[in-house]
């Protein structure tokens, strides 16, 4: 027992000073940081951050398409609940809608199980957006969302601009990455083998442009519903894509 504590106690002290920078980073902007339990890994909460309250979390995948560790946030923003998008790495929704075609052809099966999280339940229901702007976004992305026009709205402007920038060397080709609007909330996961400051940074940056593009898609869809909407769901909701 002694001899675990003591791991634990050098483990955690450890990790602690590596990830100062972020820390610092962190509490910088108003934000509190916390170890995790077992010490590999950390917590930032922001109630007030300037988009809306934001929890950033480092730690062990809670996907299975993210291998080993990842980083996920949230942001509250309280969008109109009709504003249900996402943009994912191409080739993670290829892979994604491989393991959702076989889910469907598996004669043991009559629809997706319900804890399979949204991500993969709206590659059926909700339909692709094959006309960004940007070529690069067309090229490396797959965006969808509960209508088209919904989803082009958020996806091109100043969100297209923070995903062609991130594609340079943040998130390179092929890197797991989703981002999805729902419930009021904008969600970010990614793997990422090796917190580090620069990245968590950069990622938030990109977080919060997504929550701005969604607060001005929100606007015009409480103003005067103008596009239609389908709202209505295969499946209930399972858990929160955000719950950290």
């Amino acid at each position: 027992m002694l001899v675990k504590q003591v791991k634990h106690w050098l483990v955690t002290r450890a990790n602690a000073a590596r990830w100062r920078p972020i820390q610092e980073w962190a509490e910088a902007r108003g934000g509190t940081f916390t170890l995790s339990r077992d010490g590999e890994g950390f917590l930032i909460e922001q109630p007030d951050a300037p988009v809306g309250a934001l929890r950033v979390e480092w730690g062990l995948s809670q996907r299975n398409y993210l291998p080993g560790t990842e980083l996920r946030m949230r942001c509250e923003v309280g969008v109109h609940p009709d504003m249900q998008t996402m943009v994912l790495c191409r080739a993670l929704m290829e892979e994604l809608e491989r393991v959702v075609f076989e889910a469907y052809t598996d004669t043991l099966k009559t629809r997706v199980d319900m804890d399979t999280p949204e991500e993969m339940r709206w590659l059926v229901m909700f339909p692709k957006f094959t006309n960004a702007a940007s070529p690069l976004v067309r090229q490396r992305y797959g965006v969808l969302g509960v209508t088209k026009e919904v989803t082009g709205a958020w996806v091109d402007g100043e969100l297209s601009d923070a995903l062609t920038q991130a594609s340079d060397d943040l998130l390179p080709e092929g890197h797991p990455f989703v981002l999805m609007c729902m419930r009021g909330n904008v969600y970010l996961r990614t793997q990422m083998t090796e917190a580090d400051q620069p990245k968590v940074q950069a990622l938030v940056r990109l977080l919060e442009t997504a929550a701005h593009a969604a607060m001005r898609v929100s606007g015009r869809l409480a103003d005067s519903g103008a596009w239609p909407t389908t709202t209505s769901f295969a499946w209930m909701p399972s858990s929160r894509p955000g719950d950290l």
